[in-house]
């Protein structure tokens, strides 16, 4: 389920610049921008789009997520002229052909469209689509105060620039990026055998990581690179990690 936030006023632009990790200047050009809001220490707080409404800006978000990402902003605001508040909005998602206004999910093609103002779904597996090109959910594989942009793949999900400027958490982000090698990270993998989301992934009977979105025999992995083999377990299944490096 999502929510709807609307920032209007003259500033509610720049406003909403200075905070999140992507480049709202994306809007003039592709309608709609996926973003995050984090922790100054760089943690996700919460993932969601940014797209341009009537006469205001509109960020639709989790709808487990809205409350606190209003009361974020609001405190943000400071003497902004912007007003922020909550919509009874609907949006409809699909992966078919898209109707007159949608907007596509400018995570990955494979994720179809968006429209606003509109409610439904077109009966597509979303965790399938998620697991096979490794796209996090809010929730389930985005913890807030947890998770690091980077190690979620934001930046091969079109999630964060490099070049916008100051927002907050951005210098431990462009840190991660230029003077360290990421250590952990989502990745898919293939799973054979009985394994849920949460099973604990061992190899050579070291902790590697956790299962988590699992859909058929392929599944969405939290890893740590170092100790990721050839031939892990979660549980008594057999776990591989086709695209190691």
């Amino acid at each position: 389920m999502r929510k709807i936030l609307k920032i209007e006023g003259e500033e509610a632009r720049d406003f909403l610049q200075g905070l999140v990790s992507n480049d709202l200047r994306r809007l003039d050009t592709d309608g709609i921008v996926y973003a995050a809001l984090l922790t100054p220490q760089g943690k996700y707080l919460a993932d969601f789009f940014v797209l341009r409404g009537a006469d205001a800006l509109l960020v639709d978000v989790d709808a487990a997520l809205a409350e606190d990402l209003l009361r974020r902003l609001t405190l943000y605001r400071m003497r902004k002229k912007v007003v922020i508040s909550e919509t009874d909005m609907t949006v409809a998602r699909g992966t078919g052909t898209p109707p007159d206004g949608a907007l596509s999910d400018p995570r990955h093609p494979a994720m179809g469209w968006r429209l606003y103002g509109a409610a439904g779904d077109d009966g597509t597996d979303w965790d399938a689509l998620r697991v096979a090109h490794c796209i996090p959910q809010s929730g389930v594989e985005l913890i807030p105060n947890e998770t690091f942009l980077l190690e979620a793949g934001f930046d091969r999900l079109n999630g964060v620039d490099f070049r916008k400027g100051c927002y907050v958490g951005q210098e431990v982000t462009a840190r991660m990026r230029h003077k360290t090698e990421l250590r952990k990270g989502f990745v898919r993998v293939e799973v054979t055998g009985d394994a849920g989301p949460g099973t604990a992934i061992t190899s050579g009977e070291k902790p590697a990581g956790t299962l988590l979105t699992r859909s058929g025999d392929a599944a969405i992995a939290y890893l740590r690179f170092d100790r990721a083999g050839d031939e892990m377990q979660a549980g008594d299944a057999r776990v591989v990690w086709p695209d190691a490096p």
